[in-house]
């Protein structure tokens, strides 16, 4: 081999490149997985039980953890506004300016970030136990598509049960508002709820619904992804659901941006 050549090989082979082909090739497995998944949504026979089974474990099951999340945020964002608005003599505000905080921002996102530490990284082990163990290919020897049966009931539960979490993280994320600021902090409950009024459009809980949806969407993706072709046992089944938790995170925050960006930009 001459000189050219081995340098060639060790220049493919450097630990940089390594990582942007492992990037690439994550990308395109997600791309071609989910969109399989999409397509057999579509096509018969429905998998009825196993879509509410989904339904039941990533938005049933996730409302205790979303509500105490969102209660407890609702109510240290409430405390330090409030403090923050004094200086400016403008504590009536605080209803209005947490409201929006809520539902543009904080529920789509605190939610799909709990649905993704609870029930993201059980798909992904739950998927790669599965792989590891050979249950997938057993199903597909059964003549029954293990995309179909196992990954598009998860993903369609995903869009519809994360922004239902959401809408209920507004809620008590509201609740806990109103009792740090009119039941601890002494603030009038009709300056409160007339703040909401002005300050709340219905384009806000457009935002934070439709953001919902799509952290649903991506959350499920890219777990059911880590999780379908893991492998190497059990050490490759925990390196697959640590691979789906953090990258479902870094992948929510960077697409809220691109979303916050468009919806502001657009005449909703």
């Amino acid at each position: 081999m001459s000189e050219g050549e081995q340098t060639e090989t060790r220049w493919w082979q450097s630990p940089a490149f390594e990582g942007v082909f492992y990037w690439l090739d994550n990308i395109g497995n997600i791309i071609s997985l989910t969109g399989r998944t999409v397509i057999w949504l579509f096509r018969r026979p429905f998998r009825v039980s196993q879509m509410f089974a989904a339904m039941d474990f990533i938005g049933v099951q996730s409302i205790f953890i979303v509500g105490l999340t969102g209660t407890f945020s609702g109510m240290v964002v409430t405390l330090q506004t409030t403090y923050a608005l004094r200086a400016f003599s403008a504590e009536g505000r605080v209803g209005g300016i947490v409201a929006v905080s809520l539902t543009r921002e904080l529920a789509p996102v605190f939610s799909a970030i709990m649905v993704t530490a609870r029930a993201g990284s059980a798909m992904a082990a739950e998927l790669g136990n599965m792989r590891v163990t050979e249950q997938i290919d057993a199903i597909a020897t059964m003549g029954v598509s293990p995309i179909q049966y196992l990954l598009s009931p998860r993903l369609l539960a995903s869009v519809i049960m994360v922004p239902l979490l959401c809408i209920l993280y507004t809620t008590v994320g509201m609740m806990g508002s109103y009792l740090v600021s009119i039941l601890l902090l002494g603030g009038d409950f009709g300056v409160f709820l007339q703040s909401i009024r002005d300050t709340v459009q219905p384009k806000d809980m457009f935002m934070g619904v439709i953001k919902a949806a799509v952290f649903g969407f991506i959350v499920s993706a890219i777990s059911c992804r880590h999780g379908f072709y893991a492998a190497g046992g059990a050490r490759g089944v925990g390196v697959a659901t640590t691979r789906a938790v953090v990258e479902s995170c870094v992948s929510l925050l960077i697409v809220n941006y691109v979303l916050t960006q468009l919806l502001l930009d657009s005449d909703m």
